[in-house]
């Protein structure tokens, strides 16, 4: 019993693990990708250090791999940009989500997914840091382009409209 499984394992020194490991590598998307995931574990366990060293690991990877434009590296950088600002350092955060979103606009476009998840994801955290003018004007930014791009009855869009009347409604009674 065993067949060509075992057959398999045999041929790449009877350890399916070893063999795995020499095909993919620290480089290999699916590694990055997989240690991107560890990452948001970590993270949500409380290690925001250990968080941010492993992202910062998938995206010089990605960044070697895919170039400083490519969708990965920049969904890496929007990843990191989310445990930085988690650590504290806004400035920081905020830094890297308006140059990420910059290359998504002028690489992908303004319609993009990518694109808008990193905008709604700045006009967060420019709500978290009181600049709430700033964020109620990218999170209607991002509503328009949603409409425009998705329609008024997309889950997305809907969501977007909702985030924006909360963010309306909590601003006039600051």
């Amino acid at each position: 019993m065993g067949g060509r499984a075992a057959e398999s394992r045999a041929g790449a020194g009877g350890d399916g693990r070893r063999r795995a490991h020499s095909d993919y590598g620290e480089a290999h998307p699916d590694t990055l990708k997989a240690l991107g995931k560890l990452a948001v574990t970590v993270g949500q366990q409380g290690d925001l250090t250990g968080a941010r060293i492993r992202q910062e690991q998938v995206v010089a990877g990605m960044r070697a791999l895919h170039g400083d434009e490519g969708r990965d590296t920049l969904r890496a950088i929007n990843n990191l940009a989310g445990t930085v600002a988690a650590m504290g350092d806004a400035f920081s955060a905020r830094a890297m989500l308006e140059e990420t979103i910059a290359t998504l606009v002028r690489v992908f476009g303004e319609d993009d997914g990518d694109t808008l998840t990193s905008l709604g994801n700045l006009a967060a955290l420019l709500w978290q840091c009181g600049e709430r003018d700033e964020a109620v004007a990218l999170q209607d930014q991002l509503v328009k382009v949603l409409r425009r791009a998705r329609g008024a009855e997309d889950k997305v869009t809907q969501n977007a409209e909702a985030v924006l009347e909360t963010m309306l409604r909590e601003g006039w009674l600051s």
